[in-house]
């Protein structure tokens, strides 16, 4: 996972399932290369997993989204932050952009033998529009293993085994490491046991990832837990730097660990983008918010994942 080109701009979108609305690009990595931008459809879908077991669906209808009994959230400026992020390379920002160009099914695995189905960038950009068949190398890494690419982190070119992909790809060294696709078809992806099935872009970046808990920081290697649709995954933290408490910040991933970049309404006297704002624990009666801020649900009642019913995230109430 790579860097989000800081000229690109997210566009707003209302909280979904109770969630604040987060700034969109989880941008990972070091360098300039692909960044994953959230959609409005993305799903995010559980293996195994005893501890995540949620399937998220799309946008709220227009209006405000109740979070508390009695509170409500408006949505943010259409012109400045997105909806509820979730993260990786570049996700598409499926608004206006058109389809992506499928040339073989990632789920399917329907390219000819000695081939796999690859997501990739077919416009010379930095973010996954596209699939394509891309040959499977001699002695190929599993998953888990290190992993190079050919050109950068969307080529659709890399050392992986089939049905992996080469992920948290350095833009220098070109080396990351092979994570599984998700199995099974979109309306039902399937993972390993201990991790959840990501849908970006539209589908064709099917992803299995660590779920984590946001309120312990339980990633390892590194990572940090961020929210991405309605799980919170391990993923690499923003190369560019790490805010603390009310820093302004654009990228999910750029706030420090028990932190995530809300949207400017939620944190006091931010003056960009968004900011970065605690996650806390619902059930802490001393939540170690900003002044003027208030601990409430990340979830809409009733829509809160197995294990995540506590989780809530320091916000100016509206």
């Amino acid at each position: 996972m790579i860097v989000h080109p800081s000229s690109r701009r997210v566009r707003s979108q209302e909280p979904r399932h109770g969630q604040w609305a987060v700034v969109l690009v989880l941008a990972l990595g070091l360098g300039c290369g692909p960044t994953v931008e959230v959609e409005d459809d993305t799903t995010s879908t559980t293996g195994t997993n005893p501890t995540s077991t949620s399937t998220s669906t799309t946008g709220v209808p227009p209006g405000t989204t109740t979070v508390p009994p009695g509170t409500t959230v408006p949505p943010p400026p259409d012109e400045t932050t997105t909806g509820p992020a979730d993260t990786g390379l570049v996700f598409l920002d499926s608004f206006g952009d058109p389809a992506p160009t499928v040339e073989c099914d990632v789920f399917a695995q329907d390219c000819p033998l000695g081939e796999k189905c690859m997501p990739w960038a077919n416009d010379g950009g930095n973010a996954w529009n596209a699939t394509r068949c891309s040959p499977v190398v001699d002695d190929a890494a599993g998953e888990g293993e290190p992993c190079l690419v050919e050109g950068s982190g969307v080529s659709g070119i890399d050392s992986c085994d089939y049905g992996l992909m080469c992920w948290d790809v350095d833009p220098e060294t070109l080396e990351g490491t092979c994570v599984p696709f998700c199995t099974g078809d979109q309306s039902n992806p399937q993972c390993p046991d201990g991790l959840v099935c990501v849908l970006a872009n539209d589908g064709i970046l099917p992803l299995c990832l660590a779920p984590c808990d946001p309120l312990v920081q339980d990633c390892d290697g590194g990572l940090t837990c961020v929210s991405w649709a309605d799980q919170f995954v391990c993923v690499p933290p923003f190369a560019g730097g790490v805010g603390g408490p009310g820093d302004p910040c654009e990228f999910v991933a750029a706030c420090e660990p028990g932190l995530m970049c809300l949207a400017a309404e939620y944190v006091p006297d931010c003056m960009a983008l968004g900011c970065c704002s605690p996650l806390c624990d619902l059930t802490d009666p001393m939540p170690a918010c900003l002044p003027g801020q208030m601990c409430l649900p990340w979830y809409e009642r009733g829509m809160a994942p197995p294990g995540y019913e506590n989780v809530g995230a320091c916000v100016v109430p509206m």
